[in-house]
């Protein structure tokens, strides 16, 4: 019996990993993924954010959250102050990505300092600078999006000390082509997100069975550390803490946020109990965002009770509501509002909250709503959704069930590609309550 259990767990390993490259393979993605982007994006966002010369610069172990997305695969963090100039000509069609550092690179982007001929860093910067001549220098500093805010005090301060006032006078945020880099997602890390979407599932399905679940014994906080030990072994990382909490009869619905914060965590697992969790996991520069449901059945049931089925498709419901909804163009909280009013026509109770998703598992973009700012959120939801942009579809409704006696809140969560005015789910959603049958 133990032989065929390990045949069992080791066969479902393999489904989950058979996709999970070497680290000597994911290197040379990770690589290939950024000069891709370098090559063929990098130029366009410049253009369109009329920005000619974006200046990145960091010392090691405090990165701006930026460069740390353009670091290659060997180079884990930055090195001594690094200096990165991107100088885009527009009319000669040309970009120019330089380092003024003691090192290239990798092999995207070249080192022209030599402290030999010039020790000083910052001048041999300028020097760079004013022989280009820019019209404007995009700087990283953002009052509203972290992400684009990298720049810190003392580079800035030594930057504005050594530039001349002719080119002082040419810096501006470089807030747009900061998120605009990190909220893209090109077709080659499409490609890669969808299988990593596919793992998440992967390892949701195996964490809400019998193989996981024993009921009157195995407890949320099991099933948590279960699935943190199964990304590890993965060889995968998880961008955020899982949880895993219960909802049942005769017991009062909490508020959402209690879930996420104050819930029970060590509470055992039922028959009868809807099971919720909040899982991702990060993988050669990409994050991924998952609520799923399951009911774990009782004895005398075969498939999960129609009055919870019934609720899900209310969830359902508001996931197309707001998908519907997002339109080039919009804002966050056009989209938000749109969404929950058109849902409140309907009867539902919905309440959206979607963030971007991608280099940053909450990351810079497109805002549709907060939990707690229903009404729209100040200057984040007023960003316009762009194309080729990846959200976390997250969201929940509110259903009485009189089975229960009680609301219940459907909560879930899915990884969503905006392309060129189509929407669509990275690699599908949840449809339906998972059920686990307990042997």
């Amino acid at each position: 019996m133990k032989y065929i259990l390990f045949v069992v767990l080791l066969f479902t390993f393999h489904i989950a990993s058979s996709q999970i490259l070497s680290e000597r393979e994911r290197a040379a993605l990770k690589d290939d993924l950024l000069e891709d982007r370098f090559q063929n994006l990098l130029p366009q966002l410049m253009d369109d954010t009329n920005i000619d010369m974006w200046l990145i610069i960091s010392r090691e172990y405090n990165e701006d959250p930026v460069m740390k997305t353009m670091l290659p695969a060997n180079w884990l963090n930055a090195r001594r102050r690094t200096m990165m100039v991107f100088y885009r000509n527009k009319e000669k069609d040309t970009m120019e990505r330089i380092a003024v550092a003691r090192y290239d690179i990798g092999k995207s982007i070249k080192s022209a300092w030599q402290k030999e001929k010039q020790p000083d860093q910052w001048k041999a910067l300028v020097d760079i600078i004013s022989k280009r001549n820019p019209k404007k220098i995009g700087i990283n500093y953002s009052s509203h999006f972290p992400l684009a805010d990298g720049l810190v005090k003392t580079d800035y301060d030594e930057l504005k000390k050594n530039l001349p006032d002719s080119l002082k006078t040419r810096l501006v945020s470089a807030e747009k082509l900061a998120i605009g880099w990190i909220e893209t997602r090109t077709e080659k890390e499409l490609k890669l997100f969808r299988e990593l979407v596919q793992i998440t599932h992967d390892i949701i399905d195996e964490a809400f069975s019998n193989k996981v679940i024993a009921p009157g014994k195995t407890t949320t906080d099991d099933v948590v550390w279960w699935m943190r030990q199964k990304v590890t072994d993965l060889g995968l990382e998880t961008w955020f803490h899982p949880t895993i909490d219960v909802q049942r009869t005769k017991e009062e619905l909490k508020s959402h946020i209690y879930s996420f914060t104050k819930r029970n965590k060590g509470k055992v697992i039922q028959k009868g109990d809807l099971l919720h969790c909040d899982f991702g996991i990060t993988y050669i520069g990409l994050n991924t965002d998952c609520q799923q449901h399951a009911y774990v059945l009782h004895d005398n049931e075969n498939k999960v009770p129609d009055f919870l089925s019934s609720a899900f498709k209310k969830g359902n419901r508001l996931q197309d509501i707001l998908t519907t909804n997002m339109k080039t163009g919009k804002t966050g909280n056009e989209i938000l509002l749109n969404s929950l009013s058109e849902a409140k026509k309907e009867g539902l109770k919905p309440a959206i909250y979607s963030h971007p998703l991608g280099k940053y598992g909450h990351s810079a973009g497109t805002t549709i709503g907060m939990w707690d700012s229903q009404g729209g959120v100040p200057f984040n939801g007023d960003y316009t959704l762009h194309k080729n942009t990846a959200y976390a579809i997250e969201l929940n409704v509110t259903v009485n069930i009189p089975e229960w006696q009680k609301n219940i809140r459907i909560m879930l969560e899915e990884a969503g590609f905006y392309g060129d005015g189509v929407f669509e789910y990275v690699n599908e959603r949840q449809t339906s309550i998972k059920p686990i049958k307990i042997k």
